[in-house]
């Protein structure tokens, strides 16, 4: 059981970060923001797969104007990606967006921020404040000697205190670096300043083979220290894979339960089925299916029913053919050709 910090709760649209709301997992669009009918089919795949919110960028008006007809079409908030021009933070703040990701950093002059902040105020949307190795203020990079957690963290914090100075404390904060280590103790540190939420991510994992393993390592080893409230898994890849392998992360930590769980064995020589292909076409229909079980799928009959006892349904191959079993019990012998069906057959009678 994982002992979760305890944070300032905040809202996003109507989705909950911090405090003792579970941990939402966000995506961030790719395609044009102005571009309305190509970002609100993305953003549904993006729902279907299990986002709870998502982010875009706003690079100008026309993309800012946009957010209020997208947000008509879509069931999930809006986080509205701000870079340096402060009046784009206000047109989508004004456009109905959830809340505004910005580093206050590179927003320019005070009067400016503060503009950003009564805005939020006057529309009751939070602030992330975004800090990654790659934006640490020059005064703490000289400071601290270089990019490392004191000079991420204090970058980061010295943004907080700007908002708070200005009265405004519905924050949220991100401190990521595209290296691992970095990032876990960047988050430890924080984590031990400030109480506000935190939003974990390894920014630039790169590509799906390495940007999950990255991702999950990172990501996955402050979950289990009970730090993080919302995540993103960053990948180079279509984002709904950011969104399953969030799924994934928390899913193996216990922290979400929606969906199926498939676990399989990694073969060996007592494996007489081609298992690789069924896992894999398994995974692909299973995925589509809205319950929340735990689905096994093993490669011989000697120990598949007992290693996945704890399944509530599976299958243990032979050769050539295989048992599907409930939670250990043998329910049919099935020929191979037919293994995946009848599993799916089972699957969709359990209530």
């Amino acid at each position: 059981m994982i002992d979760r910090k305890k944070t300032k709760k905040i809202y996003v649209g109507n989705v909950a970060i911090g405090g003792d709301s579970s941990i939402s997992i966000q995506s961030m669009t790719n395609t044009n923001t102005k571009n309305i009918t190509d970002t609100v089919s993305q953003i549904k795949k993006l729902e279907e797969a299990g986002c709870d919110i998502i982010r875009m960028a706003v690079n100008d008006l026309e993309d800012a104007a946009a957010l209020r007809e997208i947000k008509k079409q879509i069931n999930i908030p809006i986080i509205s990606d701000i870079q340096f021009d402060y009046k784009l933070a206000l047109a989508a703040a004004k456009n109905e967006s959830d809340a505004i990701r910005l580093n206050p950093g590179n927003i320019g002059e005070s009067w400016k921020i503060k503009e950003v902040i009564e805005a939020c105020k006057f529309y009751d949307i939070p602030i992330r404040v975004g800090v990654n190795s790659g934006s640490v203020k020059q005064e703490f990079l000289d400071k601290f000697k270089g990019v490392n957690a004191s000079s991420i963290c204090y970058s980061a914090m010295e943004e907080v205190e700007l908002l708070e100075k200005n009265n405004f404390s519905n924050i949220a904060v991100s401190l990521k670096a595209s290296d691992v280590n970095l990032t876990i103790e960047s988050y430890r540190k924080f984590s031990e300043m400030s109480n506000y939420p935190l939003h974990l991510g390894v920014t630039e994992a790169g590509s799906p083979k390495k940007g999950i393993v990255k991702s999950a390592i990172g990501i996955g080893t402050l979950l289990a220290e009970g730090i993080g409230d919302t995540i993103r898994v960053s990948l180079t890849s279509d984002p709904v894979d950011e969104v399953i392998a969030g799924k994934d992360i928390l899913k193996a930590l216990d922290l979400r339960r929606e969906g199926i769980d498939l676990i399989s064995c990694p073969t060996c020589a007592r494996t007489k089925v081609n298992l690789i292909e069924i896992v894999n076409k398994a995974e692909d229909r299973l995925y589509e299916l809205d319950k929340n079980l735990k689905v096994a799928i093993m490669g011989c009959a000697v120990n598949g029913p007992g290693e996945a006892r704890e399944a509530d349904i599976g299958i243990a191959c032979g050769d050539g053919e295989g048992l599907i079993f409930s939670k250990g019990q043998i329910i049919k012998k099935v020929p191979e050709d037919k293994l995946l069906s009848e599993l799916l057959k089972e699957i969709e009678n359990i209530g």
